[in-house]
């Protein structure tokens, strides 16, 4: 993806959050009021902006005025997104906390910077690329490394099963029939790291023990078919229905949140629609950074401190949002990144069901 493509991207995206947020708590005067009646409307003006629809009184018709707004609209979000974002990063709590009791025109809405998180971290992914490359010239270096890191592990795995296995064949205690069934998968899994270092991808990726999950496994295997045989292809169509149906994400985590206050009255599922929101466009813009850095190279230690900032971002926002203890924050934590990976986890499910239809 070109430069020019990543700032059409950028650019896209601080448009569209615009749409859903034209002026959001704002009122301010660019002292053109040249017509008696908005040119919308047609209601007579009083003021720099009609009381009737919001327009305002003067009309651009320039081209210069026409880059302008654009670049406003890419770079300043009318200058809330430089007050949003310091907030969202270090003080995510109290900026949940100030949108949903009112306080909001200092900020750009959850939903408008969700938007325009979207856009930007796939557009960074685009404008990185992919690093698959299977079935043509083979995995790319980082993969190999990792996979390489992921072999050592599985073969330990491996022989860490054989050997209780042989244990329990000797008399020295354990079900034998489940360690033969945990070997069989230690196994499994060594072969398939390995198939991949090579280039290739396993024939199947899912199993079934019951003839209930029988179904369940052939669909998974139907739709692994499917992605094997143009690996590169998979991932495009991955990446442009999780860019288009990120918005999922959303509903998918909330039920999840008000587990952790389950029957309150203090807290409403607004509330966890907001928390959640402003929590998922942190994480975006944390994950597009990481991706950025570890393209980059050299800089291991950064990205891991970005990594575990990560639940300390949802502990400071679950303590400032709902005015929780510090034990009552931290456990909240815990439970809180579990829920996250089933949501991911959901999700990358979704997207790959539908990749695959």
């Amino acid at each position: 993806m070109s430069g020019t493509d990543f700032i059409g991207d950028l650019a896209q995206g601080a448009l569209t959050s615009r749409a859903v947020e034209p002026r959001h708590g704002e009122a301010r005067d660019d002292g053109h009021t040249h017509e008696q009646a908005c040119l919308n409307c047609g209601t007579a003006l009083i003021g720099s902006h009609c009381h009737g629809c919001g327009q305002a009184a003067h009309v651009h018709k320039t081209l210069g005025a026409f880059f302008h707004d654009l670049l406003h609209g890419v770079f300043h979000f009318e200058g809330k997104i430089w007050r949003t974002l310091p907030m969202l990063a270090w003080r995510p709590g109290r900026l949940t906390r100030e949108y949903v009791d009112g306080r909001r025109a200092s900020y750009v809405s959850p939903i408008a910077l969700f938007l325009f998180v979207v856009f930007l971290t796939f557009a960074v992914f685009n404008l990185l690329g992919s690093p698959i490359a299977f079935n043509n010239q083979g995995p790319s270096k980082s993969i190999v490394d990792g996979l390489g890191d992921a072999e050592t592990e599985a073969k330990k795995n491996l022989a860490e099963a054989e050997a209780l296995l042989a244990d329990a064949k000797a008399g020295k205690g354990g079900d034998v029939a489940a360690l033969e069934k945990a070997r069989d998968g230690a196994r499994n899994a060594v072969t398939v790291i390995q198939s991949a270092k090579d280039g290739k991808l396993p024939v199947k990726i899912a199993s079934a023990d019951k003839q209930t999950e029988q179904s369940v496994a052939d669909a998974v295997n139907r739709a692994w078919s499917h992605a094997r045989e143009n690996p590169e292809l998979t991932v495009y169509k991955l990446q442009n229905s999780a860019y288009k149906y990120s918005w999922l994400l959303i509903p998918l985590s909330v039920p999840f949140l008000w587990l952790l206050f389950p029957f309150s009255r203090r807290f409403y599922l607004y509330d966890h629609v907001v928390f959640v929101t402003y929590s998922l466009s942190f994480m975006l813009l944390l994950l597009a950074t990481i991706s950025v850095l570890a393209v980059q190279g050299g800089a291991g230690f950064v990205v891991g401190a970005l990594i575990f900032y990560a639940p300390f971002h949802m502990y400071r926002q679950l303590r400032d949002a709902y005015g929780v203890s510090r034990f009552g924050a931290w456990w909240r934590t815990w439970f809180l990144s579990g829920f996250a990976f089933t949501v991911l986890t959901l999700f990358a499910t979704i997207m790959t069901l539908m990749v695959a239809v």
